[in-house]
C-alpha cells in the first residue's frame, strides 16, 4: 500500500490476521534499529534491518518489530525505505512487490474508467466478482467486434451505441457502420433560434 495510508493500528490488525504488508515509510517515522541483516548492495538494496517503532502512539498501535529495507532505484535514483512484517521473503522481492502495486492501481483505475460499473447488485464476494467479470467479458467482446468489423469508432462510442440500441433487430455491422452525425448545414427542427 502507499505510504499515505499508513495506520499502524490497521497494520497490526493485518499482522494479527496472518497477512503481510509492504509499504513505504514516512519520512518522520521514529524507529530504532535492533538488528542489521547482510545484503548484496549490487542489487540496489542498501540495508535490511529489524526495526522497533519509538513513537508513543505508533509503538502502542504496532508493538511488534518491523523489517525496514532501504532500496536505491537504479532507474530513477530514488532512495526508498520499505517497511514490512514479512521476514521470510528476500529483500529484493519485497522491493519488487511494492513496485508491482502500481500495476494493481492502474488496473483498478482502468476498471473505473472503462467498465462503467456504477453500482454492485450484490455485496457478497461472489456477486462483486461475477459483475466485474461480466463487465470485462462485455468489454473484450466489443473490442473483438471492433477489430473484426474494422471500425474506426472508439470502444466507448461503440458501447454507447449498443446501450442505446439493445432491443433493435438491426444487424450489428449495419448498426455500427451507420453515421450518427447529421449532415452539415442541417439544423434540427426542434432547435430554438435565439439570435439571428
Amino acid at each position: 500500500m502507499d505510504r499515505g495510508y499508513i495506520d499502524f493500528a490497521r497494520l497490526n490488525r493485518l499482522h494479527q490476521a496472518g497477512s503481510f504488508f509492504v509499504t513505504r515509510a514516512k519520512k518522520n517515522m521514529d524507529a530504532q534499529r535492533r538488528y542489521s541483516h547482510p545484503v548484496d548492495r549490487s542489487t540496489g538494496v542498501r540495508f535490511d534491518q529489524t526495526l522497533v517503532l519509538q513513537g508513543y502512539q505508533s509503538a502502542k498501535d504496532y508493538p511488534q518489530p518491523l523489517r525496514g529495507i532501504r532500496y536505491r532505484d537504479p532507474e530513477t535514483g530514488k532512495r526508498l525505505l520499505f517497511i514490512t512484517n514479512n521476514t521470510a521473503l528476500p529483500a529484493l522481492s519485497i522491493c519488487a512487490l511494492y513496485k508491482a502495486r502500481w500495476q494493481v492501481e492502474l488496473f483498478f483505475r482502468w476498471i473505473k474508467q472503462h467498465l462503467r460499473v456504477k453500482a454492485f447488485f450484490g455485496t457478497t464476494e461472489n456477486a462483486v466478482k461475477s459483475q466485474i467479470w461480466i463487465a470485462v467479458s462485455v468489454y473484450v467482446l466489443v473490442a473483438i467486434v471492433r477489430k473484426r468489423l474494422n471500425l474506426s469508432r472508439s470502444l466507448y462510442e461503440i458501447l454507447q451505441i449498443l446501450s442505446l440500441n439493445q432491443f433493435e433487430k438491426t444487424p450489428l455491422d449495419m448498426l455500427l457502420s451507420r453515421c450518427a452525425e447529421a449532415p452539415d448545414g442541417h439544423q434540427s427542427a426542434n432547435q430554438l433560434i435565439l439570435f439571428e
